[in-house]
């Protein structure tokens, strides 16, 4: 081998080194800059990230009063590596903290399988029982603030909804949630959740070389403070809250107000309820499953959820498009014979009263006959035939806001029901006629109304055409308003002058004769119209829709009762109660709150 081939291979070498070394620190420029896992597995060894938990938003009815609180608590945490197991009184612990000693050594099995993590004990610890406990010197726990909710008025458990622990789907739709943390799961606690929980803060604590705390890292340098949550203010009066719920025991049905000015929710009740504080705590769980396995559902929002026929309130809708369409006017009068003939022995019955009637008295006494006539004109009179004119109709009673949400800020605020020409078009194959469908004139037949629904109906007539949206929260901590939508009327698509001879009508009913003369409140210019709807399950479902005064109302409500009969019997009596409560603060008919509180329709679906 001559000198030039050694020299070659000499480079060649050296090129190889370099190139390994290249390689080498290449890598190590990757994992100790680029890549941060290790990093992050040695900052785990040496530091505990601990999380700081907010207090969450409070809530206030309208008057300043508290509906949720939120008290202080604690999770109690262990870490095994760091418990003394030799001197460790398992009885005096339990003792302590009121648990179970097979709940504590269940416990402590889990954080045994992972001895370097801070492993759940138990939660909803008192902040007195804390103090007993740090008095103990335990070593290996450590408490964790929390707050927990309480409800000083013990109120609105469907409409307020309650706070749980986070599932699989609340980690994957929001990154903000760790496992063990809470959420609002149902009522005004999930429609206001992200505004409610607050901020997390992080405290950071240092580990020495054998695993036990040293204190806070860099003194706090890096901890973040939590932020607590924003305070609501509703537009709930918690006292007419509560009086309602105390009419609806031992009944099944909903209950709301509204003020008609506002869209403000004044009452929203549905029955049967339950104590929110039920499901607050350690027994919260148990409290849960009873109350799911109840077959009268009392964790079911019926206000908001359920679907009811509305049954004769609907008969104001069918005067006031039948107006607008010009086949009635105020003065029009119908024969009714105990009811309306639609084939040559079939009727759509009705009660007893003076015939004929025209619009006003039609409404006052709730004739059915007159609405069916009505309706039948709505459908017959229009020029490009019947389907037509039912597809006309269907976009008028949707105007009203039924047959869809209303936008309320409800999650799970429900639609309602109305039919449209292509279900009529299936079931009858094409071939129908306003006579076939002549059961929705009365509120009968495949339309259905949430509560909700029904009570704005009643502020709608009460502002002769229009509404805005109702919700819950009145105002939010650091904010100059709520939502925007909250604030638009949204008007339906009869002109305002069509509404004075229905409220004419309501009034009658109320003052002069009528369906509704219970609900006539001396001074207060009371208007109402019942409803008995029709139920193929039992009896049927008592319902009424009022607002007072008759210029300028303040409240305006819809009470359904199932299964309660007429809509005198159960509905008015409760609605009538509710309204001289709110405009007089007063009750001047203790009898009648003793008779409605009696009343207990019978349930056999139940």
């Amino acid at each position: 081998m001559n000198g030039f081939e050694g020299l070659q291979r000499m480079r060649t070498l050296q090129f190889v080194v370099l190139f390994i070394f290249a390689v080498i620190a290449l890598r190590l420029f990757h994992l100790q800059i680029l890549d941060r896992k290790y990093k992050e597995m040695a900052e785990g060894n040496a530091l505990i990230y601990e999380v700081q938990y907010p207090p969450r938003g409070e809530v206030f009815d309208r008057n300043g009063e508290y509906l949720v609180k939120s008290r202080e608590c604690y999770d109690l945490m262990v870490t095994w590596r760091e418990m003394d197991k030799k001197g460790f009184d398992t009885v005096r612990m339990c003792q302590v903290l009121g648990i179970t000693k097979e709940r504590l050594v269940r416990r402590l099995r889990e954080a045994a399988a992972a001895p370097r993590k801070a492993t759940l004990v138990t939660n909803f610890v008192s902040k007195e029982d804390k103090l007993r406990f740090d008095a103990c010197g335990f070593k290996g726990f450590h408490a964790v603030y929390r707050t927990a909710r309480e409800y000083p008025m013990q109120v609105g458990g469907n409409l307020l909804g309650f706070v749980s622990e986070v599932n699989d789907k609340d980690l994957e739709r929001d990154a903000y949630y760790r496992a063990g943390d809470y959420i609002g799961k149902t009522g005004v606690e999930s429609a206001y959740e992200e505004l409610l929980r607050g901020r997390k803060g992080v405290k950071i604590l240092e580990r020495d070389s054998h695993g036990a705390i040293k204190g806070s890292y860099m003194d706090g340098l890096y901890d973040t403070l939590p932020e607590a949550g924003s305070y609501l203010v509703c537009t709930i009066d918690a006292k007419l809250q509560k009086f309602c719920e105390e009419l609806m025991v031992g009944k099944v049905g909903a209950a709301v107000a509204i003020e008609p000015a506002t869209g403000e929710i004044l009452m929203m009740v549905s029955s049967p309820t339950y104590d929110p504080d039920e499901l607050v705590g350690r027994q919260r769980g148990n409290h849960y499953m009873q109350l799911l396995g109840n077959k009268r559902r009392p964790l079911y929002n019926r206000a908001v959820s359920a679907r009811y026929p509305p049954g004769s309130t609907f008969k104001l809708v069918q005067g006031l498009i039948g107006m607008q369409e010009g086949v009635v006017s105020p003065g029009t009068r119908y024969p009714c014979q105990k009811g309306y003939y639609y084939t040559a022995t079939r009727k759509v019955g009705c009660h007893d009263h003076a015939s004929p009637l025209d619009l006003r008295d039609a409404v006052a006494h709730s004739c059915n006959a007159y609405f069916c006539y009505v309706f039948r004109d709505i459908l017959d009179q229009n020029p490009e035939g019947v389907k037509k004119g039912f597809e006309k109709w269907e976009e008028y009673v949707r105007s009203f806001g039924f047959g869809r949400k209303l936008d309320s800020d409800f999650l799970s605020e429900g639609n309602g029901y109305v039919p449209d020409r292509a279900f009529y078009d299936k079931r009858y194959r094409g071939s129908w006629k306003s006579q076939t469908v002549i059961s929705l004139s009365i509120g009968q037949g495949e339309v259905g109304c949430t509560p909700l629904q029904m009570a704005n109906l009643a502020a709608i007539v009460a502002n002769r055409g229009y509404y805005y949206i109702p919700h819950i929260v009145k105002q939010i901590e650091g904010r100059d308003s709520i939502d925007r939508r909250f604030y638009e009327r949204h008007y339906t698509m009869v002109d305002s002058k069509h509404f004075e001879p229905i409220v004419e009508g309501m009034w009658r009913g109320v003052n002069v004769a009528g369906t509704s003369t219970l609900a006539k409140l001396p001074g207060l210019e009371v208007c109402g119209k019942t409803g008995t709807a029709q139920n193929p399950h039992g009896a049927d479902h008592s319902t009424f829709l009022t607002f007072a005064p008759k210029d300028n109302p303040k409240i305006a409500i819809s009470v359904y009762v199932e299964n309660a009969g007429f809509g005198a019997t159960a509905a008015v009596p409760i609605a009538s109660l509710l309204e001289e409560y709110y405009l007089t603060d007063t009750i001047t008919r203790p009898h009648l709150v003793e008779y409605v509180k009696n009343l207990k329709p019978n349930y056999r679906q139940y």
